[in-house]
Formats: C-alpha cells, structure tokens, sequence
C-alpha cells in the first residue's frame, strides 16, 4: 500500500515537471532523471466559419503516436483542456472557452460558435514517450456577405451622360468583400471614362464585420435599352436590374397596314415608327397635300380609296418636320364593259361584233366560256349558225380583282322565216329492237330554242336524254308492248311544238311478220320480172307497127301523087305519140 502511494506520486511529479519544460528551448540534451523538451516551430493556418463550430486540428490530424501520455491544448491567454492516454479531455478553461471547447476523437481542438474573436494562435502540446511535442495552429474566421443588393438606382439613363446607375452592398462579411459589377454576365471594367467604379468599406464595432459598399457610375449606350445589371462578391449575387435608356429620335420610317395588293374601296392604315426612347406620341401624316395632325396615337386610316388616291404618302414627328419618311402607294383598278349584253336575237348569216373595252392599273388574264365550256380563243361571228346559239361569259382577272360580263345569244332563220324560229321540229323518230330481243328501243331526234321538252304517249321502264348542243336535242324510251300501237312524240317549247307517231307491233307479231316477209319478197320479186317482160314486149310490137305504118303511107302517096306535106305532118304527130308512149312504157320498166 505504501507503495503504490509512493509510485502515483512519482509519476504525477513527472507530468508536472514536463508541463513546466520551456517551448523556447532548442537543442538543450540534459542528462537527468527527467524527460526532454523538443520545440515544434511551423505553424499551419485553418479558416473556420463564422458562427459555426470550428475544428482544429492536432500535428495536422496526424496520427496519435504510440507511446502517447498526454494531449494539451492552450493559446496564449491560458490553457483549454488535456487528455491522458485513454481517458476523457478535461477543460480547464476557466474564460470565455470553458463551456466552447472540447475535444475530438484525433485530438483536434473543437470550438463552438466561432466568432472574430477567435482568429488568434492554438498549439497543441502532446507528451510521448520522453518527447513533449508542440503544433501551433493559426485560426482565422470567414463570413460570406449576408446578401448583395443593388439599391439607390437610377430612375433612367441617357445616353452619353454619365450616370450614377446605383450602390451595390455586401454586408457582414469577413474579410471584406470584394464587389464585382456586371453587364448581362459580363464584367464591367472601370475605364475612368465610361465605366467609373468606386468603393468603401465600414467595420461593425461590435462584430467586427465588414460591409462593403460599390458605386458604379456609368454612361450609356443605345444598346443598353434591355440591358441587365448585377453585382457580385464572393458566391452570391444581386438580383438583376434593367434601367430605362432615354435618346432623341434620330430615324422615322413609314408601314403601310394591308392583307393585300390595295384595291378601290379598301381602308388604308398608315404607321409611322420612331426609334426614339421615350417614343413620339404625336406624328404628322401628309395625305395628298394635306396635313392630317395625330395626337396620342402612331396610326392613320385613309377608308374607301379610289384610283385618285395613288401618290406619295408621308409622316414626320412634329417636333422636328425634317424627320419624316415616305412611301408610294398604288391603289390598283379594273374596269370592263362588252357590247352586246343581255339576250341577243340574230338570223342565220348575219354577223355580230363583240366589242370589250377594259381600263385597268395592271396586267390583265382574258377568258371566254360558252354554255360554261372554256373557248380556246375570242369568238368570232362573220356568219351566225344555229350552234353558235348559247350563252357566252367573259372573264377578266387582274390579280386578286376579277370582272365578268355575259350576253345570251339566239340564232333564228332567216328574216323570212322568223317566225318559224326556235319552233321545235322533230328530225327523225326510230324504232328497234333491244339487244336482249325484249324490248323495243323508240328514238326521237328533235331541234329547237330555246331547249325543247320531249314527252311521248306511252310510259317505258326508263327514259334517257343526251346534252342539248347546238339546238338538238335527242330522247330515248325503252318500251315492251303487248298488243299493236301507235306510239306518239311530242317536242315544244314555249314557240310551239311538233309531233311525230310511230307503229309499234308486239314482239311476237314480230317475228311473225318477219318469215311472212321472206315470202313475200320472193313472189314480188317475181311479179316485177313479169311485168318487165310485158312491157319489153308491147314495146316492140308497137315499134313494128309504126314500121309498117310509115312503109304503107309513102307506098300510097307515090302512087297517086298525093302532096307529102300533110303526110309528113300526120307522120309527125303519130312519131311524137309513139315517142310518148315508148317513154311512158321505159319509165314503168324502170319502176
């Protein structure tokens, strides 16, 4: 027991005596029953943050050392706390440190709610085996600027005078801070001329802290108009600001509002731009030699122009007539007239003149249709005909501007037979036998104008009528009858009408008529030979008759000295008789 009394206090005297060891001593060797001091002279430096807990470390957070005995750590005002191999730190601070520091598990010195005030030197002692080791540590203490902000802007900037754009702040800052302008995110460089940055700092007396204040002043450009301005110190920056530039208007320029080449009876609006800033409220508008003066507001209408208001237009602000802008405005036109017009009534082989007149401010597109047919060219008429009746329509397009005009064009006969013009008249009426062998196909062909309407006395399972072209008109109706009939057509029109009737047998009779007429054919055929050999035959007896007459009468005439000339009349007259019947009889033969 006295002993171990005796060895505590052995080992308590030691730890005393290597706490009271000198720093400053260097390269001393004592031979002693005590340990030896060493002096650790570098100095490491360790930048902790303002109001947060700080950690600094021992021998630059090496390792402990094995033989380790003791860790103490002290700045120059008094010691903070130690530690004995395997133990806990004990603080033996006794200022504002006591209920700040502690210790980590490496040994680093752990200070809470670092403030400027602990910017000073810290120096961690460690005890190992017979060495006492020192580590010096520098701490400082950094604060970022609570916020940058942009105040005391300025309410515009002219252009080419200088001007205070505004003060950028960076407040409580350790150390502090350096404040950096910008032009959308560029750095503005002070130039002494365009570009005039000053600043100044002011300490907290209480903190510590700084704040720092920027003042930019700045001459502004045309292009600055949208421009944004920020300032920055450290990581954090302002809030961007944009100012409004102010310039005289140097240019004036004039817009004619319109969808479309302008036509007469269109509203024209007219505008005039300034690039000035603030821009001109008021614009004088020169329309054609008159001044039209606009108050508030950068826009005029010209309504309802005409071909008369094609000219020169122009605006001018009113503070300065010399700043103006003009434009040429064209006002485009179409005009059309073609003679004849209407319904035109004309007889076959007259002529008719057309005669278009057009007056217009542009190119212009002709087209002539008849009954809706496009014509290759103009129509000419020398010498009507009945198909040059219709209805003709020309087209006259000039861009976006179109003109038409038309004229109906009746063709009749001749002034003799005017009356009967137009009057339907049926051509031709037909009937045969359907392909099937089923039914009966009826045909009537008519002509007339105007277009006349075909009706027949009979109902058929289907109807068909073609186009009415050049006055002809043609209509179909299929038919199956089953007795004999006479079917009938009908054409007219509102100048008359024509009918027609047709016999139609029943199929059946028909085909019965049709082996009949095979015989038939056969025994006319006959008769017909029969009857040219009896006339060639009565042809030659009288013939030799008349021989034998003329042989008779000259015979009579020698022998008893009659005179010839009554002989020869009588001859005559029985010649011509002859003669007429031979060609009386040569006609039958031929029939």
């Amino acid at each position: 027991m006295h002993f171990s009394s005796c060895l505590c206090t052995l080992l308590v005297a030691l730890v005393y005596q290597a706490l009271a060891c000198s720093v400053a001593v260097t390269n001393v060797v004592r031979e002693m029953t005590g340990p030896r001091c060493s002096a650790v002279s570098a100095m490491d430096t360790v930048i902790g943050l303002y109001g947060e807990t700080v950690e600094v470390p021992c021998n630059n957070g090496a390792p402990k050392p094995k033989d380790l005995f003791i860790t103490k750590w002290k700045y120059d005002n008094g010691d903070l706390l130690t530690q004995l191999k395997d133990q806990d730190a004990s603080v033996i601070a006794t200022d504002k440190y006591k209920d700040r520091v502690s210790m980590a598990e490496n040994s680093s010195l752990l200070i809470a709610a670092a403030s400027l005030k602990d910017e000073k030197t810290f120096t961690c002692m460690v005890v190992a085996g017979a060495d006492i080791s020192e580590y010096p540590v520098k701490l400082l203490i950094h604060k970022a600027p609570t916020g940058v902000e942009i105040t005391a802007l300025a309410a515009e900037l002219e252009i080419g005078k200088p001007t205070q754009l505004g003060q950028c702040s960076a407040p409580d800052a350790n150390p502090a801070a350096n404040i950096t302008w910008f032009k959308n995110k560029k750095h503005l460089v002070a130039d002494g001329k365009g570009i005039i940055i000053s600043s100044k700092v002011k300490v907290d007396e209480v903190t510590g802290l700084t704040t720092t204040s920027s003042t930019l002043q700045y001459t502004a450009e045309k292009g600055d108009t949208d421009a944004l301005f920020t300032c920055g110190a450290l990581n954090a920056l302002s809030s961007p600001v944009s100012f409004t530039v102010t310039y005289p208007t140097e240019r004036v320029s004039l817009h004619v509002i319109s969808k479309g080449p302008l036509m007469e009876g269109d509203n024209v609006t007219l505008k005039c731009k300034a690039d000035g800033n603030p821009l001109p409220t008021s614009f004088n508008f020169h329309i054609q030699r008159k001044v039209v003066k606009v108050e508030n507001s950068d826009s005029y209408t010209v309504t309802d122009v005409t071909r008369d208001s094609t000219g020169e237009y122009k605006c001018s602000i009113i503070d300065n007539a010399k700043m103006e802008d003009s434009k040429n405005i064209t006002i485009n036109y179409l005009d059309m007239s073609l003679s004849p017009s209407g319904k035109v009534m004309k007889s076959t082989g007259e002529s008719l003149a057309l005669n278009l007149q057009t007056d217009a401010s542009g190119e212009l597109r002709v087209s002539w249709t008849k009954d809706n047919g496009k014509l290759d060219k103009i129509p000419k008429f020398d010498k009507l005909t009945y198909s040059d009746s219709g209805k003709y329509e020309v087209v006259v397009t000039m861009g976006a501007l179109i003109k038409k005009a038309s004229f109906e064009l009746v063709v009749e006969a001749e002034e003799a037979m005017r009356l009967l013009a137009g009057i339907p008249v049926i051509r031709r009426l037909a009937k045969q036998r359907g392909e099937d062998g089923q039914h009966k196909v009826l045909t009537c062909e008519a002509e007339g104008s105007p277009k006349p309407t075909v009706a027949w006395s009979v109902n058929g399972t289907s109807a068909d009528e073609s186009p009415y072209v050049n006055g002809k008109i043609s209509h179909k109706l299929t038919i199956v009858p089953t007795v004999n009939l006479t079917v009938v057509c009908t054409v007219s029109n509102e100048l008359g009408q024509d009918t027609r009737a047709i016999n139609v047998s029943t199929l059946f009779e028909e085909v019965r008529m049709d082996k009949q007429g095979s015989s038939d054919d056969s025994d006319t055929t006959k008769l017909v030979v029969g009857v040219i050999v009896g006339l060639l035959l009565a042809t030659v007896v009288v013939g030799l008759a008349y021989w034998l007459y003329l042989k008779k009468s000259k015979q009579g005439s020698w022998k008893t000295g009659e005179k010839e000339d009554g002989s020869t009349e009588e001859s005559k007259k029985l010649e011509e008789k002859i003669e007429e019947k031979l060609e009386e009889n040569s006609q039958k033969v031929e029939v």
